[in-house]
């Protein structure tokens, strides 16, 4: 990675700094033995990085996708605009919206910005809720109420959409835009993007893409009160202020404590972490002068933190050093083996368009088959898919695939004899870094595996050819069926009644059923 003045120093060993790397070591093996999916790490102490590891294909210059670590970067777009006058904590929605107001419904009028930062809002939006709909904020203030603001907690990602809503409308720009001159330039990020709603409104409580490093930065803004390099880049006195116990003693609020979208920890005294599914963490240690940052693909929290949590109390020492150790490298994921090519298939198929019959029970979900896994997919407006006009041109050691999503095409190398190649897609109106790899399975079937770094899972397409007449079988790694069994506990919670979350449970260990289904297609 390129180093320039923005840049984390570097520490000579994680010893100079106090960090033992026989902890960091035992981390390592925690995160393997446990079977972790991380994708990368940073520890930060005294202002250097200690330790920073990614696992091949991933890396230092590859953007990630964030989920609800997306929310405390809202929160700190929220500071800015407290700071400039334009907002405050007690700013009703209802005061940025007026049109959506009702003197009849009195808890709609009493939601304020605190009580959104601080899921005490009250509306329970469903985890269902249509993403394509054009009316967030509306359908949101439509919402049937659960408890009046502040008796209750609950985790509904909805309310920061509507920050992140309300910050556009005050400040007349994106929460990009608005970050940008505030946050990004001041801390030298250069690459990001966000998923956005029907009118170009950023998603606010999911859909951020940061690199490991600009996380990073953000976390060290908020460990040193706002300043970054000695200046002060977020406004004084809002971390303090946003990473707060604000919850204490509200019905159904997390154990350690609920900031502005920011969750306490009990890994030590002052701990506090952005937190996003599928293990998007970036911890904030006061007294250690610390963070750490992880980017996973692990659906179980839990698990992905205690691989951390573990090995708290050694990882960071003040006084005379531990004996160093070797720290072991993340392995690199799998990809597909190679194996022997097919010649005369390979011309039959070379150069010709795959019709796919698009599958009408998707279509009606609204999840069309698409080269993004549905774990990258459930919360965006633009679904991206179907997958169609599929053609393959075969070359000595890869071959090229060409296929359209949408409104959108692109081109991309698949790697045929074991190695992975890299090409540049945009899909969903975003951008991706799309690893690819492909190999015959036998005279009619040949399987490729595409991932999207930026994103989370892999992408798994069988073409099995019989004359004219073809069978696409798509999955994903992890399996949506793993991915079924281990969300399902977590949102058991937020599922009213034991029979309807034992119908929701139902749905979604069969939901792969219907999402992988075989597709009929045909050469056109």
């Amino acid at each position: 990675m390129l180093k320039n003045e923005f840049s984390v120093p570097r520490a000579e060993t994680a010893e100079s700094v106090g960090v033992s790397s026989a902890a960091i070591a035992a981390i390592i093996r925690d995160i393997e033995e446990k079977q972790v999916e991380s994708h990368s790490m940073m520890i930060i102490r005294h202002g250097k990085v200690a330790f920073e590891a990614w696992r091949k294909p991933y890396g230092p210059d590859i953007l990630h996708t964030m989920y609800s670590v997306s929310k405390s970067v809202t929160a700190t777009a929220a500071g800015f605009a407290v700071a400039e006058g334009l907002l405050t904590p007690d700013t009703r929605l209802v005061d940025v919206f007026p049109e959506y107001a009702n003197p009849k419904d009195d808890d709609l009028e009493r939601i304020t910005l605190h009580s959104l930062m601080t899921m005490t809002a009250g509306k329970n939006v469903s985890l269902l809720a249509d993403k394509t709909s054009t009316t967030w904020v509306k359908d949101f203030a439509e919402t049937k109420q659960s408890y009046a603001p502040g008796e209750g907690w609950s985790y509904i990602s909805e309310n920061t959409y509507c920050v992140a809503a309300m910050i556009a409308r005050v400040t007349g720009m994106s929460v990009t835009d608005y970050l940008t001159p505030r946050l990004y330039e001041p801390l030298g990020i250069t690459k990001t993007q966000w998923e956005r709603d029907s009118h170009g409104t950023e998603t606010g409580g999911w859909g951020l893409f940061l690199k490991t490093e600009d996380l990073a930065k953000i976390a060290l803004c908020y460990l040193n009160g706002g300043k970054y390099n000695g200046r002060q880049v977020i406004p004084k006195g809002w971390c303090k202020l946003a990473s707060a116990n604000h919850t204490a003693g509200i019905p159904g609020s997390p154990e350690h404590g609920y900031g502005y979208f920011i969750w306490g920890c009990d890994c030590g005294k002052g701990v506090y972490r952005f937190d996003g599914m599928f293990s998007q963490f970036a911890y904030v240690f006061p007294e250690k002068d610390a963070v750490v940052v992880m980017t996973d693909n692990e659906i179980n929290e839990d698990k992905a933190r205690r691989c951390l949590e573990a090995h708290i109390d050694e990882l960071f020492f003040d006084g005379e050093a531990p004996e160093a150790k070797a720290i072991p490298e993340l392995p690199e994921l799998e990809e597909i083996e190679a194996m022997p090519r097919q010649p005369e298939t390979e011309k039959q198929v070379d150069g010709k368009t795959i019709k796919i019959t698009p599958n009408p029970v998707l279509q009606a979900m609204g999840f069309p088959l698409s080269v993004l896994t549905f774990p990258a997919i459930y919360m965006c407006a633009d679904k991206a898919g179907p997958i169609d006009n599929v053609k393959f041109n075969f070359y000595e050691n890869e071959c090229t695939m060409y296929w359209t999503e949408g409104d959108e095409s692109n081109i991309v190398h698949i790697g045929l004899d074991g190695e992975a190649r890299r090409s540049k897609i945009r899909l969903g109106k975003l951008n991706y870094t799309l690893s690819s790899s492909g190999a015959w399975l036998d005279e009619h079937s040949f399987e490729i595996w595409l991932r999207p770094l930026e994103a989370i899972g892999q992408r798994r397409l069988k073409f099995t050819f019989k004359g004219n007449s073809i069978t696409v079988t798509p999955s994903c790694s992890p399996s949506l069926q793993y991915l079924a069994g281990e969300l399902a506990p977590t949102v058991q919670s937020m599922i009213p009644g034991q029979a309807a979350y034992a119908m929701f449970k139902l749905m979604m260990l069969n939901a792969y059923k219907i999402l992988d289904a075989d597709q009929k297609a045909k050469f056109i």
